[in-house]
Formats: C-alpha cells, sequence, structure tokens
C-alpha cells in the first residue's frame, strides 16, 4: 500500500485489507508511508498493534518509488497494490490469486465502484464511472462479463512477472500503472478485468481536487506517451484537442471573422452533449445531482486537456524516438534481478 496524507481514509482501507478472507498466516501488509504529514502514521500504528502491519518510508513520496520499495520487502509469490483511498471486498486477495493460479493471466483486478460521501463527491464520482467523462477506460465505467484489458486499478501480479517487466518508471509521478502494464503487454503480458473483483473508491470532494487531479493525469501522460507512443488511445488526445481548439477561436476570434461563431457553437454543441449525458446519468444515480454533473463532467475535459497541452509544453524536450532501447534495458534489469 503505497499512501500519503490518507488520515480521512486510511483506517476504512487498511480494515478491508486485514478483513479478508484468505488465509492470515498467508498474506502480509506492508505501507510504503510518503512520509505524510497528517495522521496517517498514527492511524497505521494504531492497527499494526492489533494486526500484523509494516510499515516502512517512502522518502521521495510518490506512489512508484513507494510500489518498489514494498515489492523489494515483500515475501510473497503474489503482490497486490491497494491504494489508502479505497476499500477493496473481503474476497479480493482470495479471487486475484485463485485467477492468477489458474493462468489467466499476468495481472488481474476488477472496475471500480467510485462513490462521494457529499453531494458534490457523489457528482464527481459520477462523472469518473461515465462514458462521456472518461471514455472507455473499462476498469472506471464496469464490465459485466471476464476481459482483457489495457490496465486495472489495484493489480495483482506474481511475483515472476514483476521480475520479468522490471521495476515502476521512478520518474512519473501519475500514471505510473498506465506505463507499467504497457510495458507488460509489449513482454506478451494479459491484463484480465473480472467484474467478480471489486473495490470501492472515494472520489475527491470537490470540483478543484478534482480539477487538479485530472491536470496531473493529462500532464504526465505525455511523459508516457512519450516513453511508449503506442500505448496512446485516440480517447487519450480528446480533450486536449477540445481545449486547443477553444482556445485557438478565443485568440482568433478578434480578428478572424466568424471565429467567435464558430466558438459560441463549438461551447453550445458540448454544452448540450454534456446536458443529455447528465440527463442518462442522473436518471441512474439521482436526479439530485443533475445540476452538478455537467460541472464534473467540464472539470474532467478540460483539466485533462489542459494539463496534457502543459506537459507538451513543458516536455517538449524530451521525446523519445523509440522505447526500443529502453524495454531492452529493463529486459536486462529484469533478468539480472
Amino acid at each position: 500500500m503505497p499512501v500519503r496524507n490518507e488520515g480521512r481514509f486510511i483506517e476504512r482501507s487498511l480494515r478491508s485489507v486485514l478483513a479478508q478472507d484468505y488465509p492470515r498466516n498467508r498474506f502480509e501488509v506492508i505501507v510504503a508511508d510518503g512520509m505524510s504529514d497528517d495522521d496517517t502514521r498514527e492511524t497505521i500504528g494504531r492497527l499494526s498493534e492489533v494486526e500484523k502491519v509494516r510499515v516502512i518510508d517512502n522518502p521521495r513520496r510518490i506512489v512508484a518509488t513507494g510500489l518498489n520499495l514494498v515489492v523489494r520487502e515483500a515475501k510473497g509469490d503474489i503482490i497486490v497494490r491497494v491504494d489508502g483511498h479505497c476499500e477493496i471486498a473481503s474476497d479480493y486477495l482470495r479471487l486475484c490469486a485463485t485467477l492468477l493460479e489458474q493462468g489467466k493471466a499476468d495481472c488481474v483486478g476488477g472496475p471500480l465502484e467510485t462513490i462521494g460521501e457529499t453531494i458534490s463527491a457523489q457528482a464527481i464520482a459520477v462523472g469518473m464511472s461515465s462514458p462521456f467523462g472518461v471514455g472507455g477506460s473499462t476498469f472506471r465505467i464496469g464490465a459485466s462479463t471476464e476481459k482483457y484489458v489495457d490496465t486495472v486499478a489495484f493489480p495483482a501480479y506474481k511475483r515472476d512477472t514483476l521480475q520479468r517487466v522490471g521495476e515502476f518508471d521512478e520518474e512519473l509521478v501519475r500514471n505510473q500503472d498506465d506505463e507499467y502494464n504497457y510495458r507488460l503487454r509489449k513482454l506478451g503480458g494479459k491484463i484480465l478485468l473480472s467484474p467478480e473483483i471489486r473495490a470501492r473508491y472515494y472520489s475527491r470532494a470537490t470540483f478543484i481536487r478534482l480539477c487538479k487531479q485530472y491536470f496531473q493525469y493529462g500532464y504526465w501522460k505525455v511523459r508516457v506517451m512519450q516513453k511508449h507512443p503506442r500505448q496512446m488511445q485516440p480517447r487519450q488526445f480528446v480533450p486536449a484537442i477540445f481545449v486547443l481548439w477553444l482556445f485557438s477561436l478565443a485568440v482568433l476570434s478578434p480578428i478572424v471573422k466568424g471565429a467567435l461563431i464558430v466558438l459560441f457553437a463549438s461551447l453550445a454543441i458540448y454544452g448540450v452533449t454534456a446536458v443529455i449525458a447528465s440527463v442518462l446519468a442522473a436518471a441512474r444515480s439521482g436526479w439530485r445531482l443533475l445540476p452538478l454533473l455537467p460541472f464534473s463532467f467540464l472539470t474532467i475535459h478540460v483539466s485533462y486537456g489542459f494539463g496534457f497541452l502543459m506537459g507538451l509544453i513543458v516536455f517538449w524536450s524530451r521525446w523519445e524516438r523509440s522505447d526500443r532501447a529502453k524495454t531492452v534495458q529493463t529486459s536486462r534489469d529484469a533478468a539480472s534481478m
């Protein structure tokens, strides 16, 4: 569990891990704490007095370094990554272990049930679980049957798979799972999403926090793209194109005839589409969320798109022609482990 400043959620998250129906003497819990400055560490310590939970320091404070630290420390043949912002079902470990032992995939996980504790958070959760909000991200929008996917949220791997793929990329503050699982698939590995593997994820509570979250997703997606261009999906370019289109029209409107009309028309088309998507989502999730859902969609799209464009600017000099050399080096590192 790589965590940092999860004081509000760490107790329920850790308790869900400790409540697994998997034999307790056959799994260990290791928390890599990113030098939390809230009460995260104290809460973990209090729970550790009853259950055996190991806590290690993660001085660099990001998920990728925390994951690498705990993988080195872990003793098991199967490694499961869990966040401090979620709750996993009591059969999570057992189902993951069963699917891995059956040889169905090299990595397994399930869809997320994203929930919110306030009305704003609930609207954000719906936006993060909607095809209009996040496109075809299967682990977010869900699936009714088992299917092979590009990535999953809280994955389980066999240790020999991790040794074959290598360590998580410690440059990436976000999107480290996407990058890692692409490397796994490039080596011929399969990632299986099973609807029976269940986890709850608590969404951000405010639109400002949602904005920061999706800005970072878009920003760091550029570095993943630079390292592995073939990892990208068309849907991942759409928010940036949308933001760039609106910005260009706004800049050109004083000097190009008709640009302002096109700008208003574009905003109107988006607004109508967002309202329709909001009505459909509210019909399933509750009509009281309807006024907030368009803002949820807009925040996700604009924040991700703006973050992606900023990433293109900041990382403009770091393009790599091919990830072939990096893959060769990763394979060498894995072979030496």
